[in-house]
């Protein structure tokens, strides 16, 4: 039995928990990866909370306040237990808007005062340019002081998965940090950033933009060994506006965020706590399953189609392959039709996809195309049917 038709019954009663997607039948929402849409719960804690217990935290004392307070250091301790923190009374949890700024506080906060003429970090450019464009921020405002720092390339094999072999060999006694990613953000690929450690070596700290990966499947960072996790809630089910980095506070410095911490924002902290129950009462492990078999049943279906060129590693497009699967996500450009246009098609028929560049860095794709990105809401059915438009133009 496959695991789309062992999980149906499971996946169906929690798509009826998406009212934006029960509301829209005829509507096939397909990027998930730009922001993913929000269950009751969530929206049910939210408003609940605003029209309960709304009040700033850790500037009052008077009841509400003390309660909203205590709900934020709450919220830092469901994080750490969500992402498996194997030390937690050591680590640190901070709430931000998203994973652009949670990188570019590393980056300038924690990073940049530790950085001396001559060290070296490693950026994965063909990444998503968030995971590029902070670590050289940094290294600009170290060369506007005089100093010298190396960015370097994060290398790849022919599979778009990081080479840590080669990365291995890159590691000397100047490397201050190795930024990485969880989840590619255009070709879906597991980025296996549990091998980073070994290649790396024991001293040298790693930064893990997981925008793709929480919300989607199990991360921990007991397995990992990673010492920065930072992610945006609106990608995990929660509000938009709000994000987090978790620190291990384990290699260099403890992780501290500069200047004055202004008022947090608290409803999109509780929408987070509330999609952080919600999916793993739903079950991550399941999650992964769902949107992995949803992938394939995509890919299988776009490498019969003569007019598609799937993005990515080409070994990992049918159902059967030995190469890991694409985690809900699929990036592909249609040979005579251009990528914006086949966006607009597309969403005349009720299909919302992704049709652009995709923010990817300087070594990424530099063609615009077409980008698929699922989650447990959608179906079989909703993919059959993109399958289907695309065969039609074929044909036209």
């Amino acid at each position: 039995m496959s695991a789309l038709d062992e999980l149906r019954t499971w996946q169906e009663g929690l798509r009826g928990q998406f009212p934006q997607i029960t509301a829209n039948p005829d509507v096939a929402y397909l990027d998930s990866a730009a922001t993913a849409q929000k269950p009751q719960a969530v929206l049910d804690a939210v408003l609940t909370y605003l029209t309960t217990g709304n009040a700033s935290a850790a500037r009052g004392t008077y009841p509400w306040a003390n309660r909203t307070t205590t709900r934020i250091e709450q919220a830092r301790d469901r994080l750490r237990r969500f992402l498996d923190d194997p030390v937690p009374q050591r680590s640190g949890v901070h709430f931000v808007s998203g994973t652009t700024e949670g990188l570019r506080a590393v980056a300038r906060d924690w990073l940049a005062p530790q950085l001396r003429d001559g060290d070296e970090i490693i950026v994965p450019f063909a990444d998503h340019a968030a995971n590029s464009t902070p670590w050289l921020e940094a290294a600009e405002l170290l060369r506007q002081r005089g100093l010298s720092v190396g960015v370097l390339p994060m290398p790849y094999d022919a599979a778009y998965d990081y080479d840590t072999g080669r990365l291995a060999a890159m590691i000397n006694g100047r490397t201050r940090l190795i930024a990485a990613t969880h989840i590619h953000h255009v070709y879906g690929n597991d980025m296996n950033v549990h091998r980073l450690r070994s290649a790396a070596g024991p001293a040298v700290p790693i930064c893990l933009d997981a925008a793709q990966g929480v919300g989607h499947l199990p991360l921990s960072t007991t397995a990992t060994d990673v010492d920065f996790v930072i992610f945006s809630g609106h990608k995990a089910m929660a509000l938009p506006g709000t994000g987090a980095i978790w620190a291990r506070n384990q290699r260099g410095p403890t992780y501290a965020p500069a200047g004055w911490n202004g008022s947090p924002n608290t409803s999109g902290i509780i929408s987070l706590v509330a999609a952080l129950d919600w999916l793993d009462a739903a079950g991550l492990d399941r999650i992964a399953r769902w949107n992995t078999a949803l992938g394939a049943r995509l890919t299988d279906g776009l490498r019969t189609l003569p007019n598609i060129e799937v993005l990515g590693c080409q070994n990992s497009l049918a159902t059967d392959t030995l190469v890991q699967q694409r985690q809900g996500i699929v990036a592909f450009r249609h040979r005579l039709i251009g990528s914006n246009d086949l966006g607009f098609i597309l969403a005349a028929h009720g299909l919302l996809v992704r049709a652009d560049g995709h923010c990817q860095g300087d070594q990424g794709e530099k063609t615009a195309s077409i980008r698929v990105s699922l989650h447990v809401y959608n179906t079989a059915e909703e993919v059959d049917r993109l399958l289907a438009v695309l065969a039609a133009l074929d044909n036209d």
